[in-house]
């Protein structure tokens, strides 16, 4: 898996930035400072300008590569979710029992993220953190229907679409994959910001957990339970 990722390029919609940041060393170092800077201060505190010094370099060459900070995080959401993507399908590509396969998979879109090698200049625990904390700044807004139109949010449905077809595989008599699909998604981030915010809201405290938990209600949920 490792070596296969080493030759992958997270696809990211090309409508989302004005040039490819992944194609230049400034493009790169402007995606991983922009991670290390939102985890510090916030989204909302989070500036181009602030960026520019950070990188040394003017604040009018990272908008050579991104229209404004919200083109930023739909990027930052993008690759994050493109990475879980490729994760989740080499994990499970070759696992034909479909319970085993859709419990892998829980387990990969809901665990504790870990530092990826094969991506150098991005930072993936401390992208996962601003996923949890920001990633509902980059819909929850008046031009989401515009913004979904022009395919910024394709990745992630994807995603939820391969989820909710190992759902499918493990019982084709459940009314609901797609909405226990994305709610396995939804949840595991406010499961993760519950634990590190509001620690009384949550039961996910052990070591295992939130990941436990969905397997446990994706199963339950379903008419097949996990083997073993």
């Amino acid at each position: 898996m490792d070596r296969l990722l080493q030759s992958i390029k997270i696809g990211i919609n090309e409508k989302i930035y004005i040039k490819d940041p992944e194609s230049t060393a400034l493009g790169k170092r402007i995606v991983e400072q922009s991670i290390l800077l939102i985890q510090e201060m916030g989204f909302e505190t989070f500036t181009f300008k602030k960026l520019g010094v950070r990188i040394k370099s003017n604040e009018s060459s990272i908008y050579r590569y991104f229209e404004n900070k919200h083109k930023l995080l739909l990027y930052l959401a993008s690759w994050y979710w493109g990475w879980l993507e490729y994760k989740l399908v080499f994990s499970t590509n070759s696992i034909q029992d479909p319970q085993e396969k859709l419990k892998k998979a829980l387990e990969i879109v809901t665990k504790p993220t870990e530092i990826d090698s094969n991506f150098s200049h991005i930072n993936e625990v401390l992208l996962n953190n601003i996923v949890i904390n920001e990633y509902s700044k980059s819909y929850l807004t008046k031009e989401v229907d515009a913004d979904n139109k022009e395919g910024y949010f394709v990745i992630y449905k994807r995603l939820v679409n391969r989820l909710s077809t190992m759902i499918s595989a493990v019982d084709a008599t459940y009314t609901y994959p797609s909405s226990l699909a994305s709610t396995v998604l939804e949840g595991s981030l406010h499961q993760h910001f519950l634990k590190d915010h509001f620690a009384s809201l949550t039961d996910c405290h052990e070591k295992g957990d939130p990941t436990n938990y969905f397997i446990e209600l994706v199963f339950n949920s379903l008419n097949n339970k996990p083997n073993g």
